[in-house]
């Protein structure tokens, strides 16, 4: 994978990771509060793993891919 395809990567990562932990957080971060750190990262990535990985991403990569047909002539 060269450079351009690693950032390319690395910006729909931070596309569906960002909005994700924010909304996690707003929803079921006052259900976490009293909980120690280790456990709060525990249950965030337990979620928003797969959440990324079978959901996120994959809508991503769609998006772009039709974004990338329209700019062809």
């Amino acid at each position: 994978m060269n450079t351009k395809a690693k950032i390319v990567q690395a910006i729909k990562v931070w596309i569906v990771i960002y909005p994700s932990i924010t909304l996690f957080n707003l929803f079921f971060g006052s259900y976490l509060t009293d909980l120690q750190l280790y456990i709060k990262t525990l249950v965030l990535t337990l979620v928003l793993v797969p959440w990324m990985v079978f959901v996120g991403l994959p809508v991503v990569n769609k998006i772009q891919q039709k974004i990338s047909k329209n700019e062809k002539p």
